[in-house]
């Protein structure tokens, strides 16, 4: 039996998360689900790891969301703690310490596009589709689609968006401010890797803070915000990494960043 998630390494710090069920378009089983936290709650703590890339085998779909074929066979209850887990699992995504980019590399509906809100960064195969279907389903965003959104593109399109279950081509959900771009299928894991590689040079605690700081500060207000970002300043002032950086660049050469 295949595993249900995936991970690969790379010499830069980049893990390469995959969800691994291509004959059911990457569904959210409760299989699957539980392998993500799992392996979200392992790697939280690794130190080499620098960067996470989440992306969906095979090339058709990224992840259709819910398993709606393991969904039809479950009670009203089994339903909920169901979809409990999901936004559990979604949480856990969203709150790693590390950057988590998506690698849309298909379809992405319903609770992938959940998944993929919850990540840093999303970037999409071009011939990739993608929406908050549920409405059309009798349904809601249950995982923080309604919440999130909003916050990523703002009220009133998110409102369209969900109120319709439009299925947008990757173009128009990079229009739309979804993801950061659409590329060539072919070329999307190497300009995820690209971009791990970026963010890997840099300090991963003063990464980590940066992304704390603006995680939390975007859900308060200005003045709270400004204190918090301070509060994460503070937190790299003691670091190894600090003062390597200083003297990398008096020195003019590429810092060698530990992690401490």
């Amino acid at each position: 039996m295949l595993e249900s998630i995936t991970i690969e390494m790379n010499e830069e710090g980049a893990a390469i998360l995959t969800l691994n069920r291509p004959e059911a378009a990457n569904a959210l089983s409760v299989e699957l689900l539980r392998g993500l936290g799992d392996t979200l709650d392992k790697i939280k703590f690794e130190k080499k790891v620098r960067v996470v890339i989440l992306t969906g085998a095979g090339e058709k779909a990224f992840c259709a969301g819910a398993d709606l074929k393991e969904r039809a066979k479950m009670s009203p209850e089994e339903v909920r703690q169901t979809v409990a887990l999901i936004g559990e699992t979604v949480k856990k995504l969203e709150n790693l310490p590390q950057p988590v980019i998506a690698a849309i590399n298909g379809a992405c509906f319903g609770g992938g596009l959940e998944l993929a809100l919850a990540c840093d960064i999303r970037i999409a195969s071009s011939s990739a589709k993608m929406g908050l279907t549920e409405t059309s389903l009798g349904i809601i965003p249950g995982a923080g689609g309604t919440q999130r959104l909003p916050r990523i593109i703002g009220i009133s399109k998110a409102k369209e968006l969900i109120y319709t279950a439009r299925r947008l081509q990757a173009e128009e959900a990079a229009d739309a401010g979804i993801i950061s771009a659409a590329v060539p299928p072919h070329e999307l894991l190497q300009k995820a890797l690209s971009l791990a590689g970026e963010i890997a040079k840099n300090a991963p605690i003063a990464v980590a803070q940066a992304k704390k700081a603006i995680d939390l500060g975007m859900q308060t207000d200005l003045a709270t915000g400004l204190k918090l970002e301070e509060q994460c300043y503070s937190t790299t002032i003691p670091t190894k990494d600090r003062l390597e950086g200083l003297n990398a660049f008096k020195e003019k050469r590429q810092p060698r960043y530990i992690g401490e």
